[in-house]
């Protein structure tokens, strides 16, 4: 394990409601889950900035990959992970099965995506490496972490887009929200009008 990593895992450790977040999935049994994006970069961008635990943090995204691709196995796992909440975390926890990402994504987002084969390969698709790191709290309590690219651009607070897919049609808005946050980021790549 990393230097960075250890970091991060103490991070994370640091933030009680992440750590409650991830508590309360595991005993729900999903199938290879993460907890990634924004409900992890935020975090160690707080730790580092010395911003409150929680600030900017907008949801959890909740990952987990199921070969049923149906909408009706994917809406019962969200009820299942919602009736394990109490608010604020109900609403606030994104449940997404990444086997069915390719069937909506390029009409949500313009773009297309082909199928994965297990949600850690997500995470090489998001917009920026800072994005793309993923933790999962396993059974003996440790803190696994996916990271794709690394955690180099996370505590380096470097935004700059993912070098193995075309520029995100969102990247302008991805770094603008970003840095209405945390105006310390360094930006590499195409700058926002």
């Amino acid at each position: 394990m990393t230097d960075l990593h250890v970091r991060l895992t103490g991070i994370v450790r640091s933030d009680p409601a992440l750590m409650h977040v991830l508590r309360t999935v595991r005993p729900l049994g999903l199938n290879d889950w993460r907890i990634f994006s924004g409900a992890v970069y935020q975090s160690v961008w707080n730790a580092l900035t010395g911003r409150p635990v929680g600030y900017g943090r907008k949801d959890y995204d909740l990952g987990y990959f199921d070969p049923d691709t149906s909408w009706d196995a994917e809406d019962g796992v969200i009820k299942r992970v919602a009736a394990a909440f109490d608010e604020p975390f109900r609403s606030e926890v994104e449940v997404r099965n990444q086997a069915r990402v390719h069937l909506w994504f390029a009409d949500r987002f313009g773009e297309p995506y082909a199928a994965l084969t297990g949600t850690d390969e997500a995470l090489a698709r998001f917009v920026a490496p800072a994005f793309a790191v993923g933790v999962r709290l396993e059974a003996d309590d440790a803190i696994s972490v996916a990271a794709p690219f690394g955690l180099d651009d996370v505590f380096s607070m470097t935004l700059r887009p993912n070098p193995d897919r075309p520029l995100a049609r969102g990247w302008d808005r991805a770094v603008a929200s970003a840095r209405a946050r945390w105006p310390e980021l360094t930006v590499i790549g195409p700058e926002i009008a």
